[in-house]
């Protein structure tokens, strides 16, 4: 038994600590996770179409002071909110034609993941120079979604939202995980330099060491971004093309419009055939090529004579090579979400198969227990596609032309393999018809736009109901069009064969942040064990 000492006062000793009630614990609970959604809805807020890329930076700061002094599993709550708050109306599209379920799931599915960053932050928050630990798991939790489960699913990194931001720069020297740690750095570093400066005012006293390293915080990345403005360039090295985006439109919204296939073919042939005309009359460049979306002909050319007819004699209108979209199924029985390189005089004469699949809209993983929660969702796929192997590199009119199927754009690895095969200018066909008025194609076109920046090259991007685009290397959008309208866009862009060092050094700044993240919680396990053993084993 431990004996109590009285003070000499007579007294019973100090009074016990003053417990908040029960009532003030959960308003403050609920402030917290208030706080937490709002943050993440901030986030969401900063991406495309809104120009508002800078709203990142108070989202990380309000969702890092939010952490600061909570526990791992106060951590995983707030991570947890703060994901559904950004991810829910980030990817409402993916629900517009089959409801609300499968939008849902992959919201909360996709908010674990930042759950599990926010869960680690509160850890790191106690260590000095937490923002710099804490922007690297951020970019550790990106890295671990862009591949499981499925292969992953990069919608919604942070670099996505800065294709008009002051950090759009440093794409080019680490790619989208250095930005994307950038403006994380930037933003929780805001937040401490707030944090530090609210507290000199209620003590009088400055922490200097921990106000310095708030500010490198903030201004690091800014400064980095400022150096790297010189390392992108739109200077054409290989000569210019002259490239023309057809986009035909569809005959209606949803994912019926298949049902409708020939009509969708018919649309980008007569939206050539007016392209056509519109160089007859002068007013528009003769193309050196012309690219047709993802999906422009839903009827294989290969087996159908009549889908065939339709194509050749689109080339042979507009007098030029045509990059076709088409699905294909081989003599095996293998479908292919191809794009056909077809000449006006020799026919189809190259083909690249979409690498990169998407689940559930492309194949069903996992089917036979899907089809137990969702047999008509399930029945929509009916054949899985088959996954090609090789990147895909036209040659159009002596033009080396890179293609990254819509899906496969927001993908690091199957961009920067397109160039280091040889490609000077980026294609990448899409089929946004399916996903309605939403905001989609938006965040789609803002990937192209980073990715012009990362590799240097410039992109053009057909797509069947919009928003087509042409994008310079420096991430300038030069042409675009309206959505569900059939137009076509001319432009001369630079080629270019140069790499930058993003290309060069392809995952490595990935997997540097990924390791400095892993320094940091190393460093909070550490200082666990030594505080277990100077405690002793009756702590």
């Amino acid at each position: 038994m431990t004996a109590t000492i009285a003070p000499a006062d007579g007294t019973d000793g100090p009074p016990p600590p003053v417990r908040p009630g029960r009532a003030a614990r959960l308003l403050r609970a609920l402030y917290l996770a208030a706080g937490a959604a709002l943050a993440g809805v901030l986030l969401y807020v900063s991406f495309p179409p809104r120009v508002l890329w800078w709203l990142a930076l108070p989202a990380f700061a309000a969702f890092g002071l939010l952490l600061r002094g909570r526990g791992f599993r106060a951590g995983l709550g707030l991570g947890a909110l703060f994901g559904l708050g950004f991810l829910l109306p980030l990817l409402v599209w993916t629900g517009v034609e089959v409801g609300p379920g499968p939008w849902l799931a992959l919201a909360v599915a996709e908010a674990l993941f930042v759950a599990v960053a926010g869960g680690l932050t509160a850890l790191v928050a106690r260590l000095p120079g937490w923002p710099l630990w804490a922007a690297a798991l951020w970019t550790a939790g990106e890295a671990a979604r862009a591949r499981v489960p499925f292969g992953g699913f990069p919608w919604g990194k942070v670099a996505f939202g800065q294709a008009d931001g002051v950090f759009l720069p440093l794409a080019a020297v680490g790619g989208t995980p250095l930005l994307g740690f950038a403006v994380a750095l930037c933003g929780f570093g805001l937040g401490e330099l707030a944090r530090q400066l609210y507290l000199r005012r209620r003590t009088g006293t400055l922490r200097r060491a921990a106000t310095t390293g708030a500010v490198a915080a903030l201004l690091l990345p800014l400064a980095g971004a400022l150096a790297a403005r010189p390392l992108v360039s739109d200077r054409a090295e290989d000569g210019t093309a002259t490239v023309a985006v057809v986009q035909g439109n569809v005959p209606r919204m949803g994912l019926d419009f298949n049902a409708q296939r020939r009509a969708v073919l018919d649309h980008h042939a007569r939206e050539t055939a007016r392209l056509a005309e519109r160089v007859a009359r002068g007013e528009a460049a003769r193309p050196d090529f012309v690219l047709w979306p993802e999906n422009s002909s839903d009827i294989d050319p290969f087996t159908n004579d009549d889908a065939r007819s339709v194509i050749e004699t689109a080339a042979a209108t507009v007098k030029a090579p045509i990059s076709v979209g088409g699905v294909v199924e081989t003599e095996d029985g293998k479908l292919y979400n191809q794009q056909i390189l077809w000449d006006p005089d020799k026919g189809p004469v190259d083909t690249y198969d979409k690498r990169i699949i998407q689940p559930f809209g492309e194949y069903i993983p996992l089917r036979s227990l899907i089809s137990v929660f969702s047999q008509g969702y399930v029945d929509m796929v009916r054949t899985d596609f088959s996954r090609g192997t090789e990147p895909g590199v036209f040659d159009l009119a002596g033009s080396r032309v890179g293609i990254a199927t819509c899906y496969e754009a927001a993908f690091d690895g199957a961009v920067r393999e397109t160039v280091e095969a040889g490609a000077q200018l980026l294609s990448v066909p899409s089929n946004n018809a399916t996903f309605g008025l939403s905001e989609m194609t938006y965040q789609q076109l803002a990937m192209s736009r980073v990715r012009a920046v990362e590799h240097s090259r410039a992109v053009a991007v057909p797509v069947t109901s919009g928003v087509s685009a042409v994008i310079r290397p420096d991430g300038e959008l030069v042409q675009r069009t309206g959505m569900f309208e059939p137009a076509s866009l001319v432009a001369e862009l630079p080629l270019r064969s140069s790499q930058t060092w993003a290309t060069r050094l392809g995952a490595l700044p990935e997997a540097a942040l990924v390791a400095l993240a892993a320094v940091g919680i190393g460093w909070v396990a550490t200082g666990a064990v030594r505080r277990r053993r100077t405690a002793g084993p009756d702590a």
